[in-house]
């Protein structure tokens, strides 16, 4: 009951027509019927003026719309004494607003989850307690209690032995993650069973989290460019429909006929249509796990040519993996494994991970270091158990072990030398793998209709044809600056052209794409404030369904438009013979709307996500039926 009281209150001028309605049946049950044609009437040309003064300000504004259609409709009804007709008109008009409200909000709610989950409050240590501030106050530095089932209020790094993270809101994905002490964690992560506690790395404002609620605000309030398209409808739509009113008026002698047309010419379907098709795109994009900036951003994926990518971090996982362990004697693989390992625990290197994650899965116990010292851009020295080991470039190693030799490599590899007391001790060789989504997503977007696929990135031109090669990319452009890719991009002439990238120097080749898509799952934050999607699992496969979802989007939009053209082209025909009374007329108008409203509904694919989800892959593997 509440809740209808809520709807009532919220859809206030649906409520006051069907309460007109009610009162008017009252009345012509009680004997007072006289007064029913002036209440409708009345109250209908009310609403009628209330449009004209909207009307005028948008022309005022040179944006030309529909809306005379509806004020002449209602204006005619009532003039030949149909004032049922212009009631339910005038229903028609409201309960279209009231529709297209509630469609709104039904599609913006994958949307609007991440907007009301964002972290308010924090839980601060001070003087050995712990004090509650808002988010907002949290500094780099601070330590914070997370209690089990919170949200993580900021990015930061685990204090605690361990815990489980649901991740699933930043990056889609539905597995817990274990964490450790020392591990990054971020923020609108929910804890596991047990408190922990964290040492903000961020404030609130600069954590991921925070950072896809803006973009999600930001997508929250965009117009899409079809929208506008349908207005270019109007003008057309209108002389038509004025034109065959007045033919019919004037065949038939009887003015009636005008208005019996033109109850069906109100333009509802088209007014609705399209905003709410692309609403629903936009949170169908969401719920896939990609913020789409606006509804012009999924036409022009709709229509995209070409597709352009970065190499490292987009193509491939951006996370170099120990391939091959190459010691030299007396030293053996895991020893030298886990000497290495144990010095780069004192490294901010994107490879120091990988080794030490290495040295973990194959259960070699890491020594603490007694001193260590990291060399930017060139390595660490590191003394452990009363050894200098040494990791690092070839320059950096022969520098403290001349006799370093360096090893051939193939292409995509790189080597990480070793040293140990001034000797060689061996090398480790690691390379960039290809996402294993990758060839199948190129695939699908040449399905999608992508004529032109390459490649632009920094890495030397081996390596970066080593990997085009092996996803049979032809157009490859290696050793590439931020402004090299930005004017290669502006030279591609098939458009649009989508750009796909996920670091800082992609972010002005991103800014200047037609439709530039960062890999943002791990935070790539300026590359993210650049883009015009934003991908929030770490999947390539998200450019391909990104491209779908903006082509199924454009076709239900254009789809639910025509629809609401023809059947209303159909039915004014049939209405101009005297067929169709015009208070069937409105009524049957109003399952126009309906039926328009529910076929742009399509576009929040639910069963366009299922069908496709049971599709098989391109090259899949087929099922052992074990």
């Amino acid at each position: 009951m509440a809740r209808m009281a809520r709807l009532a209150l919220r859809y206030w001028a649906v409520s006051l027509t069907l309460l007109v309605g009610v009162v008017g049946i009252v009345l012509a049950v009680a004997g007072a019927g006289a007064v029913v044609p002036w209440l409708f009437g009345g109250y209908s040309l009310a609403v009628a003026a209330w449009q004209v003064v909207g009307m005028v300000r948008a022309m005022l504004q040179r944006r030309f719309g529909l809306d005379i259609l509806a004020v002449t409709a209602i204006v005619a009804t009532v003039l030949v004494g149909e004032y049922v007709a212009a009631l339910i008109v005038v229903l028609m008009l409201t309960g279209g607003e009231a529709l297209e409200d509630y469609a709104d909000r039904r599609a913006k709610r994958e949307l609007d989850a991440l907007l009301s989950r964002a972290p308010q409050r924090a839980h601060r240590a001070e003087g050995g307690e712990y004090v509650d501030i808002p988010v907002d106050e949290v500094r780099v530095g601070d330590v914070l209690l997370v209690r089990p089932s919170e949200l993580l209020p900021v990015d930061g790094v685990l204090l605690s032995a361990r815990t489980s993270l649901d991740e699933s809101s930043i990056t889609g994905e539905s597995i817990p993650v274990e964490k450790t002490a020392g591990d990054e964690v971020p923020s609108g992560a929910v804890n596991g069973t047990e408190a922990v506690e964290i040492r903000a790395t961020r404030t609130a404002a600069a954590s991921q989290y925070q950072q896809i609620v803006a973009l999600v605000a930001q997508a929250a309030e965009s117009k899409a460019p079809v929208v506008r398209l349908a207005d270019r409808y109007a003008v057309p739509f209108t002389v038509f429909s004025l034109a065959l009113a007045a033919v019919a008026w004037w065949a038939s002698g009887e003015a009636v006929r005008f208005a019996e047309v033109l109850v069906l010419a109100t333009p509802c379907p088209l007014l609705i249509a399209a905003p709410v098709a692309f609403i629903g795109g936009m949170s169908r994009a969401a719920r896939n796990g990609i913020i789409v900036k606006s509804g012009g951003v999924l036409e022009r994926l709709a229509r995209a040519r070409t597709v352009v990518f970065d190499k490292t971090g987009t193509l491939t996982r951006g996370t170099p993996a120990l391939t091959e362990v190459r010691p030299v004697p007396p030293f053996g693989a895991d020893e030298l494994l886990a000497l290495v390992a144990s010095a780069e625990q004192y490294s901010s290197h994107v490879l120091a991970a990988s080794f030490i994650q290495a040295a973990r899965e194959r259960g070699l116990a890491l020594a603490e270091a007694d001193s260590a010292e990291e060399a930017a851009t060139n390595g660490v020295v590191a003394r452990i158990g009363g050894r200098e080991v040494v990791v690092g470039k070839f320059r950096f190693i022969a520098s403290h072990a001349p006799a370093a030799i360096r090893v051939p490599l193939a292409p995509g590899q790189l080597a990480v030398y070793v040293a140990v007391d001034g000797a060689p001790a061996g090398v480790l060789i690691a390379s960039d793998p290809v996402r294993d989504d990758a060839a199948d997503t190129l695939r699908r977007l040449s399905d999608l209709g992508v004529v032109d696929t390459m490649m632009l990135t920094g890495d030397a031109q081996e390596t970066a044809e080593h990997v085009a090669g092996e996803l049979g990319i032809d157009r490859v452009q290696a050793e590439c600056s931020p402004a090299d890719k930005v004017a290669t991009v502006a030279a591609v002439a098939e458009r649009p052209v989508v750009m796909v990238g996920d670091g800082v120097n992609d972010a002005p080749v991103l800014a200047a794409a037609d439709v530039g898509i960062a890999m943002g799952a791990k935070g790539a934050t300026a590359a993210s404030e650049s883009a015009d999607a934003v991908i929030l699992v770490d999947e390539i496969a998200g450019v391909a369904t990104a491209v779908r979802i903006g082509a199924d989007t454009v076709r239900i939009a254009l789809q639910s438009i025509w629809l609401g053209i023809a059947i209303s082209v159909v039915l004014m025909s049939i209405a101009a013979f005297g067929v169709i009374p015009a208070t069937v007329g409105a009524i049957v108008q109003e399952l126009v709307d309906l039926a328009t409203i529910l076929a742009a509904l399509r576009a929040i694919g639910g069963r366009l996500d299922a069908r496709e989800a049971a599709r098989p892959s391109v090259g899949a593997p087929a099922s052992s039926g074990v």
